[in-house]
């Protein structure tokens, strides 16, 4: 079982991801990312694909032309885990 983040966790873990807000109905991290046109948002998208699957953790997450919205949760824990966490920080070193 992979333990859930307790609200301490969770608002230090806040405190570590710029950009990253809490989803207090579905317990998780989201972020909305806008690039230029659509091929940068899809490119994007690859990238984290293959972090994910290498983590086998995935985001939800949809794309509308440049932008790329992303919720991470983790289902086995009934919220935010620092699997959650990790993913995110990964997420924004593609960006940085």
């Amino acid at each position: 079982m992979i333990p859930k983040l307790s609200a301490e966790e969770r608002d230090g873990a806040l405190a570590s991801l710029p950009g990253w807000t809490h989803d207090a109905e579905r317990d998780g991290l989201r972020r909305r990312f806008t690039f230029a046109d659509f091929g940068q948002a899809f490119g994007f998208m690859a990238q984290v694909a293959l972090l994910a699957e290498k983590a086998d953790h995935h985001p939800e997450w949809s794309n509308v032309w440049n932008r790329v919205d992303i919720l991470l949760t983790t289902h086995d824990a009934g919220g935010l885990s620092a699997r959650d966490v990790a993913l995110a920080k990964q997420i924004d070193a593609v960006v940085a």
